[in-house]
C-alpha cells in the first residue's frame, strides 16, 4: 500500500463515502468556511475520523485554522470537555453544531 502525500484540497465537496485523506482535508475545508466545527462534529457529520491529522494537513500547506478548548455533550448525553473547536482565522465567529 503506498501512502498518499499530495496535499491538494478540491474546491468542490467530495461525497461523505469517500474517506481518503484528501478527500477529508476538502470536507473540512469546505465546511471551516462555513463557521467552526468540533472534533464530535466532524467524526459524525464528515466522517472524519482523526480531525486533528486532517487540521494539521491543512496548517501545513498555510491554511490559518485555530482552535478553542469547548465542553460539549455528544449524542448519548455524555459529557466531554477539552473538545477540539477548528476555525479559520483567529477567532471563532459562530457556534459549532454539536
Amino acid at each position: 500500500m503506498t501512502q498518499r502525500t499530495d496535499l491538494n484540497v478540491s474546491a468542490s465537496t467530495p461525497p461523505v463515502l469517500d474517506t481518503s485523506s484528501s478527500a477529508q482535508r476538502a470536507r473540512l475545508l469546505a465546511r471551516l468556511q462555513a463557521g467552526p466545527i468540533d472534533t464530535i462534529t466532524a467524526r459524525s457529520e464528515l466522517n472524519i475520523f482523526h480531525p486533528a491529522a486532517r487540521v494539521q494537513e491543512l496548517r501545513d500547506v498555510g491554511h490559518s485554522i485555530g482552535t478553542h478548548r469547548v465542553t460539549l455533550t455528544d449524542d448519548q448525553g455524555r459529557k466531554h470537555s477539552g473538545i477540539a473547536l477548528y476555525y479559520l482565522g483567529t477567532e471563532p465567529t459562530g457556534r459549532a453544531a454539536a
